[in-house]
């Protein structure tokens, strides 16, 4: 089989003697080489072609292998220089991490977290001519002519000088030119009728389609006026929320330059939300913030030892054709993390203090928690590693620039292991305090009502009953409920302490024991309560169901509703028994009245 790399030109030449000579001007063009084979027998010609050819092939595979070879010898170089580059930029971007943003502003600007985008959707009538232009507009056929008149016809006899003699043969001529002239006469009438008809059908098909091209011209006009009534009300709802959002927005900061206590946990959210890290660290915190103190608790997920980059360099070895990694000690790694550790701390109190602009923040106590394997129990367990109280006037007087993270950290009498890597557990220097004046003593009910209608028990004891429910649900977890003062005022029945850092906090639970179904109303109280709070998440337990509007309401919104169905499954979980019968309830309701 002929090559790519071939290039042959066949000819026959003739000798002096008159002999037949066979030639080929033979080319490889991956070599470039050139050469003229001849012989008076064309068969050992090819064999010679052959042969040349397998000699040119051979040489050109030698040199293509070398040069592939020279190719992945430098690719795999230059593979060698791309990770080493990336293993230095990680490292970098770890030893970077405090100065990284000692060179940004991170105060907030509260109009750049207004919407001025425009409506993105276009009006719909900019697209009414096109779509006109699909119909199919109505052309008239041109009208068909009608034939000559007959009296154009030559009908006259042609008579001659014998006609004139013998008048019967005029008489007959003249016959025969009538008779000539009706027949075309009658034809012409025929032929007028026929394409008066044929026109008729044209003015006909003409009136249809234009009957049919204004029916579909009305359809699509109004069909892109019915289009360009929604884009009117769309556009108009875009703007009315997004003026309320930037409403709210404006509200927001209102609230935040009067310290208010859920504005300034929303701007610090946003500053550290914020701050950049390396993309593989965790990036989750949980925040509490108290007005008269003006100290702000930050309970933040750091990332665990396995996180930290261990790749320090890869080589090309070209004797053995591959790459070869070569990586950090434990104890450097070790090292890196402790720094890693500490710089993120400071790292996070310099950002809240540098964007605190109204001093709302006196002091911040940085809690520092670590998901990591117990190597002891092989379980996970969520340790904190670091905490540390800071005063603003104290941390001002410190150049970020200059310090070492360690030392800094032991001078601001930050409490940790000396070997962060370790990830001992520490106790953090301030918790979320969880007294309440409102708090009462609590008793259980849960045995008693095993059996008992829940829709007909006593109001106080369904609400101790929701607190013994919920204390064992979170207890799983460490957690605790207590129970506040019965006051049927619609406000907090229970307040749950979940202690993980994270998905945890503050809990406000509502107890509504109802016969009917609960609307919106109750919903909406919830959620303000648990905004004035200051909670983390708001639950609504009823012995009865809720409307579709109250479903409506809590989406998006850290609210869980639990109807009766729910109520008696989370029972049922923990081992009781009991019933909910709301057609029995309201009977008994009705002969108490």
């Amino acid at each position: 089989m002929k090559s790519k790399l071939h290039h042959i030109v066949e000819r026959i030449e003739y000798t002096r003697r008159y002999e037949t000579r066979y030639v080929a001007e033979i080319k490889h063009l991956g070599l470039g080489k050139f050469r003229v084979l001849k012989d008076a027998d064309s068969s050992i010609l090819k064999s010679k072609l052959t042969s040349q050819f397998k000699t040119w092939d051979d040489l050109w595979e030698k040199q293509e292998n070398k040069r592939l070879k020279e190719t992945n010898r430098v690719n795999n170089n230059n593979v060698a220089i791309e990770k080493s580059l990336e293993a230095q930029n990680a490292f970098k971007e770890l030893e970077d991490i405090l100065t990284h943003a000692l060179v940004f502003d991170i105060i907030i600007n509260f109009s750049d977290l207004k919407d001025h985008t425009t409506y993105p959707e276009s009006n719909p009538k900019m697209f009414l001519n096109d779509a006109i232009k699909n119909i199919p507009c109505p052309v008239k056929k041109p009208y068909i002519d009608k034939p000559d008149e007959p009296e154009q016809l030559n009908f006259k006899p042609q008579l001659n000088i014998f006609d004139r003699i013998f008048p019967k043969g005029k008489k007959k001529k003249i016959e025969i030119a009538k008779n000539y002239f009706e027949c075309a006469f009658n034809d012409w009438e025929k032929k007028c009728e026929q394409i008066e008809l044929q026109n008729q059908q044209i003015d006909k098909d003409f009136h249809e389609e234009t009957e049919n091209y204004n029916s579909e011209l009305k359809k699509v006009i109004s069909k892109y006026d019915w289009l360009e009534k929604i884009w009117i009300k769309n556009k108009e709802d875009f703007y009315e929320k997004q003026k309320q959002n930037n409403l709210k927005i404006d509200d927001l900061e209102q609230k935040y330059l009067s310290k208010n206590e859920q504005a300034v946990l929303y701007y610090c959210e946003l500053v550290l939300n914020n701050s950049v890290y390396p993309e593989y660290f965790p990036k989750d915190f949980q925040l509490d913030y108290n007005t008269d103190s003006g100290i702000i608790i930050v309970e933040f997920v750091l990332p665990s030892l396995e996180l930290i980059p261990t790749l320090k360099e890869v080589r090309y070895i070209t004797t053995k054709d591959e790459l070869k990694e070569s990586h950090i000690t434990e104890l450097q790694k070790a090292k890196i993390y402790d720094d890693v550790i500490y710089k993120i701390t400071l790292r996070t109190i310099y950002e809240l203090f540098e964007s605190d602009k109204i001093d709302a923040l006196n002091s911040i106590i940085f809690n520092g928690w670590v998901e990591s394997i117990n190597k002891a129990t092989g379980k996970l367990v969520n340790n904190c590693i670091v905490s540390i109280k800071v005063d603003k006037s104290e941390f001002e007087n410190i150049d970020l620039s200059q310090v070492d993270p360690k030392i800094c950290f032991k001078n601001l009498k930050g409490i940790g292991s000396s070997k962060l890597s370790n990830l001992i557990s520490i106790q953090p220097i301030i918790q979320i305090d969880k007294s309440d004046k409102r708090f009462v003593g609590s008793y259980d009910v849960a045995s008693e009502a095993e059996g008992q209608n829940l829709a007909t028990m006593f109001w106080e004891d369904f609400e101790h009953l929701i607190r013994e429910l919920f204390e064992k649900e979170f207890s799983i977890n460490g957690g605790e409920v207590k129970i506040t003062q019965a006051s049927r005022d619609g406000g907090v029945d229970a307040v749950a302490f979940d202690p993980d850092p994270i998905r945890g906090g503050k809990i406000v639970i509502q107890a509504k024991r109802y016969t009917n179904t609960v609307g919106v109303s109750a919903v909406r109280d919830l959620y303000g309560t648990v905004i004035n709070e200051g909670a983390t998440k708001g639950i609504l337990v009823t012995t009865a169901d809720y409307g579709s509007d109250a479903y409506t309401f809590s989406k998006d919104k850290p609210l869980t509703l639990l109807n009766g169905s729910n109520l008696l499954y989370l029972l049922e979980k923990h081992g009781h028994k009991s019933r909910i019968d709301i057609k029995e309830a309201k009977q008994i309701l009705k002969e108490k009245m």
